[in-house]
């Protein structure tokens, strides 16, 4: 195998270009093998296993700086750079995070996981280089799918205006996550058609020196086109045609549902999975009915449809009741905003990790303007996943906005019920964090009216001890309720808060007639949180708070049950708390 004589970038250079291509082909099998047996971005990281190649024959990391975008597709890169072990060996096949990490490698220059943020830092690498009279070449590669983002955008405009050495490699495989949306694809289409040679060329009207690959999953092709940028003295960007999935037929057949998959897709004989009703299977079947009875309302979503459920088949029934605008959360609020202000019913859907790109737009076009548009937060809680995606700031970054109301179902019937009452009010701009995990259901209707503001749900009446347990934590609320009484003898009050921006004055002053101790469970971000709402309460009354939720700080990879052990979210740890106090 020529992988077997390649571990550090130097090796990739002394290859041929036969060898490169073999190259290639032995670094898709390995991603095929480790992806389909961990999960992870598939599609992306085939797509560019060439230019990656190129790029690191032409250019010399780490001297010459490399920034990924996202870094979805960072999988070839982190094989060619001393992590191939990572790729080799199953034993070790999460040692590495899916993202580009400092920490790894020195060929790495930054931990990135949200979208179009490379152009930005590859402006800041230049011009420090340029401030400290050093050398080399700085690369940021970017998916036409990021370039809807605004920051990219941005980017963009002040690298063309940089008098120095700054390269640009689009990477153009006609796709998002799902399909593209916006005017620059159309631009994109145009160069793709005509070989890079129409005279209207987005890069060009801005001021870049032009370079278009055609073949760019070819890498004696790529390879040519680097060396006539390497070392440029001006802003260059280098337009690639790459295949996304390229060499895996499925993925480049189906690039959508292979941009990133789950473990096993690809085993033969898998056993079909059964229809299980979830929080995002109910999302979709209510949007279905609602814009058939009602063709003001409108589903809109920035770039990650499947998340939500909105397959090609929803957004095809939905036709023009559907946006997709692109990787752009700022626009997506904004949008939405003034579709409400103007009586349509937006429904934005986003994950917690993206919501914080649009805080700007959240304060001054949805809060201050009063937009009764509805925003569903998908994903909102503790998890183990990688710290670029972490889902704990929402309840931070939108409870403590004036005017928005951020409500928090705890079962499918209080979801469905604040759901349609905030599509069908125009007072409120309302936010729902939609629970995640298996589906609780009371069988019973909903009949709450939630503009009724700041009224918590007493679900159980007790004394001495009160558990207001919001949302995914509810459970965890009963469960320690339960607790608290076989171990300590305590009947606990059992609250759901329902709201997440404000509290039940009436109810908690209540509280304090036979209450000793208040728990607050929250699934994020302690600091800035509900709970500390509920502190500063009682804080001038004898009533003792303890609050739980998430320490503020980055996490990565860190299993959920250890988490929960170090943040004391368990039921029996909380009631060892509360027997202290008692």
């Amino acid at each position: 195998m020529i992988l077997d004589k390649v571990n550090i970038p130097d090796d990739v250079k002394k290859l041929t270009f036969d060898e490169m291509k073999s190259l290639a082909g032995e670094i898709r099998e390995l991603i095929i093998k480790k992806v389909n047996t961990t999960g992870g971005h598939m599609a992306p990281n085939l797509g560019v296993v060439e230019a990656t190649i190129a790029m690191h024959y032409v250019f010399n990391s780490p001297v010459d700086k490399f920034v990924f975008d996202v870094s979805h597709q960072c999988y070839p890169h982190k094989i060619l750079t001393g992590r191939k072990e990572g790729f080799t060996d199953p034993d070790k096949y999460n040692v590495y995070t899916g993202y580009t990490a400092p920490e790894e490698s020195e060929h790495d220059l930054f931990k990135v996981g949200h979208t179009s943020t490379s152009v930005s830092l590859a402006c800041g690498v230049a011009k420090a280089r340029d401030l400290k009279g050093e050398n080399g070449n700085v690369l940021a590669l970017i998916g036409d799918g990021s370039l809807s983002g605004g920051e990219a955008l941005e980017g963009l405009d002040n690298a063309a205006s940089m008098d120095s050495n700054i390269i640009i490699i689009v990477n153009d495989n006609d796709m998002s996550i799902a399909e593209n949306h916006g005017g620059l694809y159309d631009n994109l289409k145009l160069l793709r058609e005509t070989d890079g040679k129409a005279e209207c060329n987005f890069f060009k009207s801005l001021g870049f020196d032009y370079y278009y690959v055609n073949e760019g999953n070819n890498v004696e092709k790529l390879v040519e086109t680097f060396e006539k940028v390497k070392d440029s003295n001006h802003p260059v960007v280098v337009h690639i045609r790459t295949v996304k999935g390229c060499g895996l037929e499925v993925a480049e057949q189906n690039k959508e549902a292979f941009h990133w998959i789950m473990p096993g897709t690809l085993d033969e004989n898998k056993e079909p999975v059964e229809f299980v009703e979830n929080y995002t299977s109910l999302t979709r079947q209510y949007i279905l009915d609602k814009t058939k009875v009602d063709k003001t309302v409108i589903a809109v979503n920035a770039g990650t449809p499947g998340v939500f459920g909105f397959d090609k088949e929803f957004r095809n029934t939905l036709g023009r009741q559907y946006t997709d605008v692109g990787i752009a959360e700022e626009h997506a609020v904004a949008y939405s905003s003034a579709l409400a202000k103007c009586g349509a019913k937006p429904i934005f859907a986003v994950m917690s990790s993206f919501i914080q790109r649009a805080y700007d737009q959240l304060s001054q076009d949805f809060a201050i303007n009063n937009a009764p548009a509805t925003i569903l937060v998908f994903g909102g809680g503790i998890s183990g996943t990688d710290v670029t995606h972490l889902n704990i700031f929402d309840i931070p970054l939108i409870s403590n906005i004036p005017n928005i109301v951020y409500l928090s179902p705890t079962t499918k019937e209080e979801y469905l019920a604040m759901l349609d009452w905030s599509v069908e009010q125009d007072k409120y701009p309302v936010a729902i964090r939609v629970p995640s995990g298996d589906v609780v259901s009371t069988g019973q209707k909903d009949n709450t009216d939630y503009s009724d503001l700041n009224k918590f749900k007493v679900a159980h009446r007790g004394q001495k001890v009160a558990i207001i347990a919001a949302g995914n934590f509810f459970k965890l609320g009963e469960e320690t309720q339960k607790e608290i009484k076989d171990k300590l003898g305590v009947d606990a009050t059992l609250i759901n808060p329902v709201y997440l921006t404000g509290v039940d004055t009436a109810l908690l002053e209540d509280l304090k007639k036979n209450h000793d101790i208040v728990i607050t469970l929250e699934d994020g971000c302690l600091d800035g949180g509900f709970g500390e709402k509920i502190t500063r309460f009682y804080s001038t009354s004898d009533v003792k708070v303890l609050n739980y939720g998430a320490k503020k700080e980055f996490t990565d990879r860190v299993p959920l049950d250890e988490l929960y052990q170090r943040y004391r979210l368990k039921k029996e740890l909380i009631t060892e708390d509360v027997k202290k106090l008692l």
